[in-house]
């Protein structure tokens, strides 16, 4: 190996270049050695693939962790760093990447919050290709206003690791969704979205999977309206079937008290707008002399994906005069939960279908069955989210079948998912929905907005629960209750 040993390298000129070594030369500067490389004005130039080192303690070139900070490229806009230099980034316009380089270990790379507004406008470390940044395969986020790190790579375990600020969180690589849309409320690290009405859900960040990036989903349709009966008085009309109910729970609503219906896996939510449906009540049934029409069946409730349907229609009376337009077994009955039926003779219908079309875990429930006197028919309860319609039986209609709740106990209920949102039910403090409406007389409505039989009035399905309508016998049926949407999601840690 040659050697040589000088106290002072000058160009022949002044403001000339010193080059050291040849591509693929190894530069050592000596612990404990003064030397001066050039003068004032010279350029010191080391040619593409040598390598500066230091032998044992010797400050300066080739030191690992050593950057150099470059003060006068201040940068506004997105670039990709070199190793070696420090960079003072201004987000004062908008957030701003950073391409890493590839990385080989002892490199480094350091960055600056020039304007104090990282907080404000984000800068990204974006990683290079397979290195990883903390251990991590996500890009990090850097969102502390005044916040300076520098990052060693170590190897390909770790990736780039930050030695200067002490905190990796300096450097986040959790990402959560972000969105806007409908009555936004926040229950510790969550946020709920509530419609109440047709409106848009915007992701505007998707997140990832060291944060976020699916959301949980409360999706119930409009109830179906309630049959009328106009026969006389023995004929009764029957209730109009629950909106379909689904629920999921990927986000930490507390086990074992979320509804028995609630599916584990959420969705996920790439960054665009999603138009929400919220299903409107189906009208109840009319009638004139001789004529019997059902309720109508409920509008379903969309969110992406997941569709909740309509509940059913309930019937009047089925002798075969029309009672679901164009004919008497059109299934107008069949929905997210089953509509109820009349007497059901001398043409049998069967009962109205629940879970249709079907759903895993399932989004409603059949009617019940019809009784026939001969010459009392009374009309049958409808199904509700969590249990079928009644029966019917002399003197009395069948009951609504009974809805189900979000979260039961009353904390939860009121702040996790359902809010305000719903009805009491048998759980102290839990919020019921998609109750199924019953048939006059006698046949209550189901717990979560479904509406009572009735005789001369109307009773409609409670808004915004997707409650089914109530059977009349001297007046139209009752109108099915509108439904709703609530998205829940993890927006912090």
């Amino acid at each position: 190996m040659s050697e040589i040993k000088v106290n002072k390298l000058t160009p022949r000129t002044n403001c000339g270049t010193v080059t050291l070594g040849d591509s693929g030369d190894t530069i050592t500067i000596s612990a404990g050695a003064d030397a001066t490389l050039g003068g004032a004005g010279s350029t010191i130039t080391i040619p593409a693939g040598a390598t500066i080192t230091n032998s044992g303690t010797a400050n300066g070139f080739g030191a690992t962790g050593a950057v150099n900070w470059q003060p006068g490229d201040i940068k506004t806009s997105g670039f990709t760093a070199t190793g070696g230099e420090g960079y003072f980034v201004d987000t004062t316009s908008g957030p701003i990447s950073v391409n890493l380089p590839a990385g080989t270990a002892g490199l480094v790379v350091g960055v600056a919050d020039y304007a104090n507004n990282f907080g404000n406008n984000s800068c990204t470390l974006v990683q290079n290709g397979s290195d990883k940044i903390s251990g991590s395969t996500f890009n990090a986020i850097i969102s502390t206003n005044g916040v300076a790190v520098t990052l060693v790579f170590v190897d390909s375990t770790k990736g780039w690791i930050i030695t200067d600020s002490g905190s990796q969180a300096d450097a986040n690589t959790k990402q959560y969704v972000a969105a806007t849309g409908g009555c936004i409320t926040t229950c510790g690290d969550y946020k709920i979205h509530t419609f109440l009405s047709p409106n848009t859900f915007t992701v505007t960040n998707a997140g990832n999977a060291d944060g976020s990036d699916t959301v949980d989903y409360f999706v119930v349709a409009g109830g179906g309206g309630g049959g009328r009966d106009n026969f006389g008085a023995n004929r009764m009309g029957s209730g109009g079937g629950a909106g379909g109910f689904r629920l999921s729970n990927s986000t930490c609503m507390p086990a074992p008290h979320t509804s028995p219906l609630a599916n584990p896996t959420g969705i996920a939510v790439p960054a665009t707008p999603y138009p929400i449906q919220v299903g409107g009540g189906g009208v109840g049934g009319t009638s004139s002399t001789g004529v019997t029409v059902c309720g109508a069946v409920g509008t379903p409730s969309i969110f992406s994906t997941i569709t909740s349907a309509g509940g059913g229609g309930g019937q009047g009376h089925n002798s075969g005069y029309g009672i679901c337009t164009p004919n008497p077994h059109s299934n107008c009955n069949n929905g997210g939960s089953g509509g109820g039926i009349g007497e059901n003779f001398p043409n049998p219908g069967g009962r109205g279908t629940g879970n249709d079309p079907v759903t895993n875990p399932p989004q409603g429930n059949p009617s019940g069955a019809s009784f026939y006197g001969p010459t009392l028919y009374f009309g049958t309860g409808a199904g509700g989210a969590s249990a079928p319609g009644g029966n019917s039986s002399q003197p009395n209609g069948g009951a609504g079948g009974a809805g189900s709740y979000v979260v039961q106990n009353n904390v939860t209920a009121t702040t996790f998912l359902a809010g305000c949102n719903g009805t009491p039910g048998p759980v102290s403090g839990a919020r019921y929905f998609a109750g199924g409406g019953g048939s006059h007389p006698s046949g209550a409505g189901g717990t979560g907005g479904g509406a009572a039989g009735a005789q001369a009035g109307t009773n409609a399905g409670t808004t915004n629960t997707g409650g089914g309508g109530g059977g009349a016998r001297s007046a139209n049926g009752g109108q099915g209750g509108s439904g709703i949407v609530i998205i829940r999601y993890k927006y912090q840690n």
